[in-house]
């Protein structure tokens, strides 16, 4: 009976939320069943498309998710991050290690035979990290959609407004600010780090390199048993391509598991660990990391304003035909 009540209780608060949202991005024109009439079927062919590509390759939905925060945090939720060209976010180094693009392209492809000129590739961005959620063990969230793909895609917009993994919380909560995210979103999303991986670079600078070419750890805040872990994975002078885990214990199921290895000071990147050691924050670590549900009800909330970030709507933008590509 506990059981059944905590689940009827974690339904209904989903429901008031996406509800609360609806009303709330009703002045952008983001509605949900955006596509019931132009396109019923869209959001059905994108989960489609999202479960076969993880079923083949598992590392799919956290390629999907970081994919969806590189787009919105820079130019907005706009699928700006897919155009491909010389100087556009795409080709920037900070994006050379994103993936997922051919997830993108392959449901769009299905979508422009159904319903031509239609779904938005910025929706099916959205859409897909919302899948690649819920495929994993994670909350199926109700969003929004009507998103307008963006024109504009600038290298020079990508560094200022993307997290780097060794910024410092004050840093983290300026730019979260930024786009209309609290603290507690900061927080709440960094749990998309429950998935996926990372380069070997991304963490470097937690150790250093002694006179006999051999890392040692710098930084005081991690575990040491799991600092030689990550230093034999990651030796001097590994190949650039070689990625580690974000959550080394269930890599491939979003879970609170994250939080929980935040308390054991095991936190991939920098920008991870200070969410524990800060006060501000270390809180609201402990309460993910004890309740998985009280986790999930977060993320649906902050997922939502997340994909709502200055989304171009109504006869802002375009409806790509290609997602690499603008119209001409």
């Amino acid at each position: 009976m506990e059981e059944r009540q905590t689940t009827f209780s974690f339904t209904h608060k989903i429901l008031l939320l996406v509800w609360l949202c609806q009303a709330s991005c009703a002045s952008a024109h983001l509605t949900l069943n955006f596509y019931s009439t132009s396109c019923p079927s869209a959001e059905l062919m994108v989960r489609g498309t999202v479960r076969s590509a993880s079923n083949i390759d598992p590392t799919v939905p956290g390629k999907l998710l970081r994919l969806l925060f590189h787009d919105c945090f820079v130019e907005g939720c706009d699928a700006s991050v897919l155009l491909q060209g010389n100087g556009t976010e795409r080709s920037d180094p900070a994006n050379q290690s994103l993936a997922g693009f051919s997830v993108i392209d392959t449901a769009k492809r299905l979508l422009e035979i159904l319903c031509p000129r239609t779904v938005s590739c910025a929706d099916i961005v959205a859409l897909a990290a919302r899948d690649a959620v819920e495929i994993t063990g994670g909350p199926l969230v109700h969003i929004p959609t009507g998103r307008r793909d963006g024109k504009v895609s600038s290298a020079s917009n990508v560094r200022p407004n993307i997290v780097d993994t060794s910024f410092t919380m004050n840093e983290m909560i300026k730019l979260f600010s930024s786009k209309g995210l609290s603290l507690h979103d900061l927080v709440t999303l960094s749990g998309a780090h429950t998935i996926g991986a990372a380069h070997c670079s991304a963490f470097s600078d937690r150790f250093q390199q002694d006179s006999k070419g051999k890392f040692r750890l710098i930084d005081t805040s991690l575990d040491n048993g799991y600092a030689e872990k990550l230093m034999k994975q990651c030796p001097a002078g590994a190949n650039p391509s070689t990625t580690v885990k974000n959550d080394p214990g269930t890599s491939f199921v979003f879970d609170n598991q994250y939080y929980r290895n935040l308390l054991a000071h095991r936190g991939l990147f920098q920008s991870d660990s200070v969410l524990f050691t800060d006060s501000r924050s270390s809180q609201q670590v402990e309460n993910f990391a004890e309740d998985q549900v009280n986790f999930f009800e977060s993320w649906v909330q902050s997922f939502l304003k997340l994909t709502s970030t200055h989304v171009k709507t109504g006869d802002e933008g375009e409806i790509r035909t290609f997602c690499a590509t603008a119209n001409t």
